[in-house]
């Protein structure tokens, strides 16, 4: 009896081991299927974050990148067309070499050039032969094409559905059907940039806008502005593109025209329109500043063209030209030119 209650129990024991190890071996089992399955979690979360990174990395370069391929090789043509240029896109490593420029005075612009106007004499120059858009400094050389027309300032010209943008989509307080005088026109599109008053102004001249986007051109190539190109007179469109040289050649042309110089620095104007009172203001709050003696302004912007800033201003007794063009911040332009300023008034 003795020896059968021993083997009953040797029975019981085993079966108690076996039980405790095949417990132990589900519980092995559980803990290593859920140490891969969380390993499993971290690597496709780690391999999500990756993805996520690198596609927001694309689209910031794609964002960043989207305007600067507007920029053209130098023109070799002895001649320039009125006709629709499609600008050339640069490969990502010129585009960034235009960019990754770095200049003493760190310009946040990507294009600068100050001249001496009575020397010539380039004090400063940072990719100053790139060709891009000019958006509205497009404007100098529409005031320069009609102002040497002779037209009679005091003619009514009305605003017709022609002028309005359908190129960005640009708002406009001069409804179709105003009516002002020419002078009134050039005034504002000189000073606030009015886009309708410019197209007006092109629209409105004797043979209409083909015509006058030809003179446009014509005046160009006549004052050796070899890399420059006009499609239409408000730099609406991207297709308007000069270099910094160029348009330093312009400058210096229309301050030598008393009208431009005028109406470039008025620092406001009303106009009467029907029973409405407009108040326009100068697009160059450097205007404004004691500060500053300017002679002939103009700005301009565009996406595709960044901020863009021409100007005659007399620092240190001396008659400068300066420009900027590719400036990314709404007042950076203006930061360019105060630090050009300065840094002129240090080395005299």
């Amino acid at each position: 009896m003795h020896s059968l209650q021993q083997v009953t129990l040797g029975k019981a024991i085993r079966r108690i081991f076996f039980l405790l190890s095949l417990i132990v071996l589900v519980i092995g089992m559980s803990v290593s299927n859920a140490s891969a399955a969380e390993k499993k979690r971290q690597v496709t979360k780690t391999s999500k974050v990756k993805v996520v990174a690198k596609v927001a990395k694309k689209k910031i370069v794609t964002k960043q990148t989207v305007r600067k391929n507007y920029v053209i090789v130098k023109r070799t043509s002895p001649s320039l067309s009125s006709a629709a240029v499609k600008p050339a896109a640069l490969s990502f490593g010129q585009m960034a070499g235009l960019h990754s420029v770095s200049d003493k005075l760190d310009l946040k612009s990507s294009v600068a050039l100050v001249i001496d106007q009575d020397t010539n004499e380039i004090l400063f120059s940072k990719n100053d032969k790139a060709v891009l858009p000019i958006a509205s400094l497009t404007k100098l050389m529409t005031g320069l094409v009609i102002s040497g027309a002779n037209l009679p300032m005091d003619e009514i010209i009305t605003i017709t559905q022609d002028d309005v943008d359908t190129e960005k989509g640009s708002t406009s307080r001069l409804r179709v059907g105003t009516e002002l005088s020419r002078g009134e026109l050039l005034h504002l599109a000189l000073m606030s940039s009015e886009n309708r008053a410019a197209n007006a102004l092109g629209r409105s001249y004797p043979g209409g806008l083909p015509t006058f986007v030809r003179l446009m051109n014509s005046k160009a190539r006549s004052l050796g502005m070899t890399n420059t190109v006009y499609v239409e007179p408000t730099g609406l469109s991207s297709r308007n593109q000069s270099s910094a040289q160029d348009l330093a050649k312009l400058v210096d042309v229309a301050y030598g025209d008393a009208v431009l110089r005028e109406l470039s620095t008025s620092p406001g104007h009303q106009v009467s329109v029907g029973s409405r009172t407009l108040q326009y203001n100068n697009t160059n709050r450097l205007i404004k500043n004691p500060s500053w003696d300017i002679g002939l302004q103009k700005t301009g912007y565009i996406s595709e063209a960044g901020r863009c800033l021409v100007m005659q201003t007399k620092v240190s007794g001396r008659r400068l030209i300066m420009v900027f063009l590719d400036s990314a911040g709404k007042l950076s332009r203006l930061g360019d030119a105060e630090r050009v300023r300065s840094w002129v008034e240090s080395i005299q």
